[in-house]
């Protein structure tokens, strides 16, 4: 973990080169209209989260963003859940820049732990010679504006905030596969967390499989943070993130 944070210091500098020098422009949303609404600025922050199974305590998560340069930063995610005799231990890990608005992907890194077998995965994204998603160990794809697994976490708030309805992600996800997610959001819902009672924003995140089913909430008063997330598979819950603590850095 330690040996992939100086990998990705050292990739930041050429990224930042990149982008400069060939005035790159990467987004995952439609364009806006002339006149509307720009996006807040990114909030520096750590938030963590209790995780459920079935209403049990089963774990904690941790999500974090922080800056490393004008315009760059870095966004980890941790997990570390069991239940029984079943484990499960995820790190995620993202530089990325901010240019015009759009969230460029860098540096992604993955790593899982626990029962069942281990993965691990690096991926860059790589603007010359050509636009190019170099994933370790796997043929390189082609790079069409896709962000990270982590990034659309991050910008669907931003999006909330200006009240964007048309929300869709192309991303690459931590397989190095293409994916995309459509977004549809179901309305206001008060939630009660262990980090209090919260005004949210709840969207359903729309994939290709049927079997698979994820909701989001997002909190105006918190920077329009992630304060939970509740995936199920085939109508069973799969796991229930809810925000414990939140502060800005």
């Amino acid at each position: 973990m330690n040996f992939f944070r100086r990998r990705v210091t050292q990739a930041t500098n050429k990224a930042a080169l990149v982008l400069l020098t060939l005035g790159l422009t990467i987004s995952a949303k439609a364009q806006e209209p002339e006149g509307a609404s720009a996006l807040p600025d990114l909030v520096p922050f750590e938030a963590t989260y209790t995780a459920f199974k079935w209403g049990d305590d089963v774990g904690n998560a941790t999500m974090k963003l922080e800056p490393l340069a004008d315009k760059q930063f870095s966004l980890t995610y941790s997990s570390r859940v069991s239940k029984f005799f079943l484990s499960d231990e995820r790190f995620e890990h993202s530089i990325f820049m901010v240019d015009d608005d759009s969230l460029v992907p860098s540096q992604y890194h993955y790593t899982r732990t626990g029962t069942g077998p281990d993965s691990e995965i690096t991926i860059s994204f790589e603007k010359s010679p050509s636009p190019t998603v170099v994933v370790e160990g796997k043929d390189n794809l082609v790079w069409e504006d896709e962000l990270d697994n982590q990034l659309y976490r991050i910008d669907l708030g931003r999006q909330l905030a200006i009240d964007k309805r048309d929300l869709g992600y192309d991303f690459i996800n931590y397989r190095g596969q293409k994916r995309h997610y459509g977004i549809r959001i179901l309305g206001n819902e008060t939630l009660a967390l262990p980090f209090g009672k919260l005004e949210t924003i709840k969207v359903k995140l729309v994939r290709d499989s049927k079997s698979r089913q994820t909701y989001a909430w997002y909190s105006p008063e918190l920077d329009y943070q992630l304060v939970r997330l509740q995936q199920f598979k085939d109508g069973d819950e799969q796991g229930d993130i809810k925000l414990k603590a939140y502060k800005r850095l």
